[in-house]
């Protein structure tokens, strides 16, 4: 991998799938997005690995969705990249939720993955 273009598209693709999962509501499909290891940070205590990050996102409620920006990338290994993202979490029912996330991301043998992932609450 060489530059940062090819680490905003690693990135792309990776929240492009958590997305997708987030707005169909499949809490596994999201977990399936992160490392056996990963540190998940959402708005709740936080969690390590896929089993507590499916049990974050079920417990969302339907009609969620996730709309991101990617905001800056770095490659930092052959097999790593880090990202800043801002998200908008959007309800049927409540205000918009923005947020910024930091994200690293780690090249597996079927695809990259988050093992890292921690949101901060926009001001």
């Amino acid at each position: 991998m060489n530059g940062t273009s090819d680490a905003t598209s690693v990135l792309s693709d990776a929240l492009s799938r958590w997305k997708a999962a987030v707005d169909a509501h499949e809490p596994e499909r999201v977990a399936a997005v992160f490392t056996e290891d990963a540190i998940f940070q959402g708005t709740h205590p936080y969690s390590v690995g896929p089993k507590g990050v499916a049990e974050y996102y079920a417990s969302q409620p339907l009609g969620l969705k996730a709309a991101f920006r990617i905001l800056e990338t770095r490659h930092l290994a052959d097999d790593l990249v880090l990202g800043y993202v801002e998200v908008e979490f959007t309800y049927v029912d409540r205000d918009p939720l923005p947020v910024h996330l930091g994200v690293m991301l780690k090249r597996e043998p079927e695809e990259w993955r988050i093992c890292y992932y921690q949101v901060s609450l926009s001001t």
